[in-house]
């Protein structure tokens, strides 16, 4: 007979011990099953299988521990059994009516068919609800903790109650009476040697948790959030394949939008969702979309913080970190020093093997160079373009009306004027064309910028050029990150199409001539890895 154990086993406790050690030495035909029915088994146990569950899982609230660490507990605590055991993983594969019969498959395939689980061969120690999908496979329960299982009632703690126990952080975990008294050696041994009590206390920690918040039933902020939403998708979409499981957070969260669709992916199913945003209007709406019940995964957590000024998470604690049109905003509003501290702050907050996903803007390689641009001057008003406006509706129908050549020419002015820039620009008559010579930085800073009328005057100091993505990567690199060759730039094809193409042509001069060029690249993803 064969003694099957899952469970994720992020603790093993003296009781655990204690009972597997009198069956396996008593026998189980006088064992009572979990209805309190004796087994009557007359055959010797053979063998015990731990089947570690979440095996993929670590640093997250619900699988603290990676599986090695768990296996070398596991290791230890059966030595003293006196009975062959066999530890397997398994991964986690999603909330499964079938889960069971994977977990046995899967022992079977990885034992190479050695261990082959049936009901006849086979019971299994289990005293949670996890019991009832082995038992409709037909298989005979042992109870371990459980005293009455139509009221689940327990003996005594099961694992995870230590487990919280310890999160509490009542006492020091270390000489802690109560989880002395129940802890066994093999697991506390792990845990002293790999500090896993800290641990623990890092990832139950409240100190992410900001302020509470209502938001007022005068408000409507469906169609934000709806926007917010629908661009969250695309977002998702683009940047879900670089996603690492684990202590997941996204800086700069808006309406949790992002996190949202993340909570709903299978793979990240155990993990641990942090949203930061400095913002108390969004930040209220993060908080009431969860007590809406809007996130599929319960550990998901908001908070008020400004990650320019230090560290929103714990050092090295993070798997993921994720940030969406962030990084310029730091540059635009803040400083160059900002930006950087904003960098060094990401690569400590993120644990080895962690990755920083940076969807932002990004300049052209070559963006000192000088270009021509032919603009458009039959798509609305030349002139008339220096009316001072500050109503935004006004302003903005305003804009609207003046030609794509007239919008230069306010934009000339106004693009970040209060930051002391001056854009510098001349225009030419080359082989019978009026152009405008300038630099591709500012011709990029135009061209993504000449259809945000709505908010003209916030874009108006938002830069977008300020570094190419080999400057990035040097900038990332100085600071110990490895940029991945997965990493990309590019022109956003629909806005090329739409408020591009007809509007905008760039030329530069080769061998006297004018030669049209492509338009520059206006956007990135870079996947930072921290690797040591």
């Amino acid at each position: 007979m064969y003694i099957l154990f899952p469970g994720r086993h992020q603790l093993l406790t003296d009781f655990q011990f204690k009972y597997l050690y009198r069956i396996i030495q008593a026998g189980l035909e006088n064992e009572v099953d979990v209805y309190g029915n004796p087994l009557g088994i007359s055959e010797r146990i053979k063998a015990i299988i731990f089947a570690v569950t979440s095996a993929n899982h670590s640093n997250t609230r619900r699988n603290p521990l990676p599986f090695y660490l768990r296996a070398i507990a596991l290791e230890t605590f059966s030595d003293n059994l006196n009975i062959p055991s066999y530890i397997y993983g398994i991964e986690d594969v999603g909330n499964r009516d079938d889960f069971a019969t994977y977990t046995i498959k899967r022992i079977k395939h990885e034992s190479d068919g050695h261990i082959d689980m049936k009901p006849e061969n086979t019971v299994v120690v289990c005293s949670t609800p996890v019991m009832n999908m082995y038992q409709k496979l037909g298989f005979r329960i042992l109870p371990a903790e459980l005293e009455d299982v139509k009221t689940w009632r327990l003996l005594t703690d099961q694992p995870w109650d230590l487990v919280e126990h310890v999160a509490k952080g009542i006492e020091d975990w270390r000489t802690d009476k109560h989880l002395l008294s129940k802890i066994h050696p093999a697991s506390y041994n792990v845990w002293l040697r790999y500090n896993v009590g800290g641990k623990v206390r890092i990832l139950f920690s409240d100190k992410i948790v900001g302020e509470d918040g209502d938001i007022t039933a005068t408000r409507d902020y469906n169609s934000y959030v709806r926007q917010m939403d629908e661009i969250a998708e695309m977002k998702y979409n683009d940047t879900a394949i670089h996603v690492k499981p684990g202590r997941i957070g996204d800086i700069g969260c808006a309406v949790g939008s992002w996190i949202k669709l993340a909570c709903q992916d299978a793979r990240l199913r155990e993990s641990d969702f942090y949203g930061i945003e400095v913002s108390r209007h969004l930040f209220e709406i993060c908080q009431q979309r969860k007590n809406n019940g809007e996130f599929q995964n319960p550990f998901v957590f908001f908070a008020q913080k400004n990650a320019v000024t230090g560290l929103v998470f714990d050092q090295r604690s993070m798997n993921t970190i994720f940030t969406s049109s962030l990084t310029h905003e730091i540059e635009s509003y803040g400083s160059r020093e900002d930006l950087i501290k904003f960098i060094k702050n990401r690569y400590d907050e993120l644990m080895i093997g962690g990755v920083w996903i940076n969807r932002d803007v990004v300049g052209p390689e070559n963006k000192e160079e000088v270009v021509y641009m032919d603009l458009n001057k039959n798509d609305g008003r030349n002139d008339d373009f220096e009316l001072e406006i500050t109503e935004r509706t006004e302003l903005s129908k305003y804009l609207e009306g003046l030609s794509t050549y007239g919008r230069f020419r306010r934009f000339s002015r106004d693009f970040r004027r209060k930051e002391g820039y001056h854009l510098e620009y001349h225009e030419k008559s080359i082989n019978g064309q009026s152009l405008i010579e300038l630099t591709l930085r500012d011709a990029t800073e135009f061209i993504t910028k000449k259809d945000y009328t709505d908010n003209w005057m916030s874009e108006m100091h938002e830069t977008f050029a300020f570094w190419s993505f080999s400057e990035w990567k040097a900038e990332m690199e100085k600071t110990g990150f490895e940029v991945s060759t997965q990493s990309v730039v590019f022109s956003n094809p629909w806005i090329v199409e739409n408020r591009f193409k007809g509007k905008v042509e760039l030329y530069r001069i080769e061998n006297g001539n004018l030669s049209l060029m492509d338009y520059p690249v206006t956007n990135m993803f870079l996947i930072a890895e921290r690797k040591i």
